[in-house]
């Protein structure tokens, strides 16, 4: 019987486990394989979304939890400092990027399915922690970072997430799925800021507390839905071997660094951008802060699957190149746009702030996708350079997970070091424009490395993913070789990938 009309196969093992698992056979994919997938990924986005909000809630928090303009306790009863409203939203982000690595272990050890439901109920720990904290502003300062940072498991969930749903889905279509799943996990950060600052909006410790029973049930609901309707999959299961050779290739290290600026940037400005708007160095506007501080992450959450799609079409690299520009473009705005202390306008600009804040979190969104949509299309090549073989290209995707969970963790480190940045630069010289400086470069130097690697001629040429040869394999290739699509250039086979401009171990 063809494989594209057999039913997918589960064995006895507790759970929903699929055993026949292929979706780059075509039959498979459009008969069973993306009907499956789909209902996966739909349940995917949501623990993921929750898990986000979850995640940044004390970027919206803080607001609230500042000093009043007299230096005393502002209307929930806290005086925090700029630079420690800045360190609360840093800490969880530092918590999240770190618990990465070990989610995406997770995956294969437990099941896509089975690790969805503990970590969506896991949420309920930091909300509950939240709502006790909030209710009682004598706490220090320390034990408010401590509670802060049990909300980094939110932030966790993301890697778990997406790992699971790259194995789901085609090479062909990786780009968009992972695009929109991780998506839905950024809206997280808009929504909460944008239904924080409505649930938050009188002061109160109480009212800050609202927010915990807003999300407290929307965790045990995506918990629900992942037990009743999501699968786990077997070619899923722990293959260390793999992710330790992941962990071996340049290229992963490569993209870690490339997702700091995307991915990091992303994150860390969705932060720590409400608590700069709110800061009485720069303008001052806690009402901007509460009613458009959302927008940033909104853009930068609906640009995430544009980039995946754009780097489908036009090859991850050239749009990486390009979003990376976008945002030097708009770090040198936002630089201009604080005044004298910028060195670069007389004046400061509120306007211009806000616009070239709301580039980079567009460019970023869209680096966001198109970096992710690399990073498989990096070792699909890989994998038709030792062979393109059937066994060879398993091998890859499954390091090509590895890698995803690896720069994930990596990349998302720039969540902490981002308002981190900003706190040291306002707390050293009462202005961020050194911070913003720092950013321009990096923006800079990462769109330098992206081209040297991955577009220059004597680079890893990964303009396109690889995709399944029509028709079957041809007479004296492998059973389930691998054709390379017409715009992407295959090395000689004399030449190891090991050797390659960007691949060096």
């Amino acid at each position: 019987m063809a494989r594209g009309a057999q039913t997918m196969s589960r064995d006895h093992r507790s759970g929903r486990w699929i055993d026949d698992w292929h979706p780059e056979d075509a039959a498979f994919w459009q008969q069973t394989g993306r009907r499956t997938a789909r209902r996966n990924l739909l349940w995917s986005v949501i623990a993921e979304h929750f898990g986000f909000s979850v995640w940044v809630m004390w970027s919206i928090l803080v607001v609230k939890m500042g000093a009043s303009s007299h230096g005393g306790p502002g209307p929930a009863g806290f005086s925090l400092t700029t630079d420690q409203q800045l360190w609360l939203v840093a800490v969880p982000s530092g918590v999240g990027a770190f618990l990465r690595l070990p989610y995406t272990f997770a995956v294969p050890v437990f099941g896509g399915r089975n690790w969805t439901v503990f970590s969506a109920l896991l949420l309920v720990v930091p909300c509950g922690l939240m709502m006790w904290a909030v209710q009682h502003p004598g706490l220090s300062f320390g034990t408010l970072l401590v509670i802060a940072a049990v909300a980094g498991v939110g932030g966790g969930n993301f890697a778990s997430s997406m790992t699971n749903i790259s194995f789901f889905y085609p090479e062909r279509e990786k780009g968009w799925a992972l695009g929109l799943n991780a998506a839905g996990g950024n809206l997280g950060v808009a929504v909460i800021q944008k239904l924080g600052a409505t649930v938050i909006a009188a002061g109160s410790g109480a009212a800050l507390a609202h927010l915990g029973l807003i999300y407290i049930p929307l965790a045990v609901i995506a918990a629900v839905g992942a037990w009743l309707f999501m699968d786990n999959l077997s070619e899923a299961r722990a293959d260390y071997g793999a992710t330790a050779s992941a962990a071996k290739r340049g290229h992963t290290w490569i993209m870690s660094f490339l997702y700091i600026g995307t991915f990091g940037s992303f994150i860390g400005y969705s932060t720590a951008f409400p608590a700069l708007l709110k800061n009485p160095a720069l303008f001052d506007r806690a009402d901007v802060a509460l009613s458009y501080g959302f927008l940033g992450a909104l853009v930068g959450s609906l640009a995430r699957p544009l980039g995946g799609r754009l780097g489908d079409r036009f090859g991850g690299a050239k749009v990486t190149v390009a979003a990376f520009a976008a945002m030097t473009i708009g770090g040198l705005g936002a630089v201009a746009s604080i005044g004298a202390k910028g060195k670069i306008l007389d004046h400061p600009s509120f306007g211009l702030f806000f616009a070239s804040f709301m580039l980079l979190f567009l460019a970023s969104g869209i680096g966001n996708g198109s970096t992710y949509r690399m990073i498989p299309a990096i070792f699909a090549r890989r994998g038709l350079v030792a062979g393109g073989d059937a066994e060879t290209m398993r091998r890859s995707r499954k390091e090509a997970a590895g890698a995803l969970g690896i720069c994930s963790a990596v990349g998302a480190f720039g969540g902490f070091l981002v308002p981190i940045i900003y706190a040291e630069s306002n707390k050293a010289w009462h202005t961020i424009a050194p911070a913003l400086w720092v950013y321009v470069g990096l923006f800079s130097v990462m769109a330098a490395v992206t081209w040297l690697c991955y577009l220059r001629g004597s680079g890893l040429d990964i303009d396109a993913a690889p995709r399944v040869a029509a028709g079957g394999p041809r007479a004296g290739a492998g059973a389930g070789r691998v054709a390379a699509p017409e715009s992407v250039h295959v090395p000689t086979p004399a030449r190891s990938p090991d050797v390659e401009t960007a691949g060096r171990k």
